[in-house]
């Protein structure tokens, strides 16, 4: 993978680090990494900002003040729109997925990151994992995969950036 890649951010890079592994106060040095590299490096679009904006608390804070006006893009680029739809249509004609997991999945943000990453030529981080056998949710990674977008999960992201999270006494 090359060293200047984009990075597209699904909600739960953001989400599961503040509420579990790299919370505000154990790791500040996780949330420095991802203000540092954006937005040449590390994006999210409008819809995860808003997956965010939906709790109150020091995610949704952080967010606001040190990179909402800067990691956060639209999803309304004509190439965008297009390989969403196409993406969709796949979907939505897929008969392996249940008709519930194709409705939750049209309401998602998922789908937008999937075509956002694409017609960009980026790479998506997420923690899902691809699986093939799964019929009750359309996984991002599954998506991706279809689409040929590359995806990596948080810690296979902090080492191509080659993160250091040094502990000082």
């Amino acid at each position: 993978m090359s060293a200047q890649n984009v990075y597209v951010l699904d909600a739960n890079v953001f989400m599961e680090a503040h509420r579990r592994y790299y919370q505000m106060e154990i790791c500040p040095g996780f949330w420095e990494v991802l203000a540092a590299h954006g937005p040449e490096r590390l994006i999210s679009i409008s819809q995860v900002r808003e997956e965010i904006y939906a709790g109150e608390d020091a995610l949704k804070t952080w967010v606001q003040v040190e990179i909402a006006g800067t990691h956060f893009m639209n999803t309304d680029a004509p190439e965008v729109i297009a390989h969403y739809r196409d993406m969709m249509r796949s979907v939505q004609a897929n008969t392996h997925y249940l008709d519930r997991a194709k409705a939750e999945f049209a309401t998602s943000a998922d789908g937008w990151i999937a075509a956002y990453a694409k017609a960009i030529g980026g790479c998506v981080v997420t923690h899902e994992e691809y699986d093939a056998l799964i019929r009750k949710r359309v996984k991002l990674p599954n998506v991706c995969q279809d689409l040929g977008v590359p995806v990596v999960d948080t810690f296979a992201l902090l080492r191509q950036l080659e993160a250091r999270f040094v502990w000082q006494r």
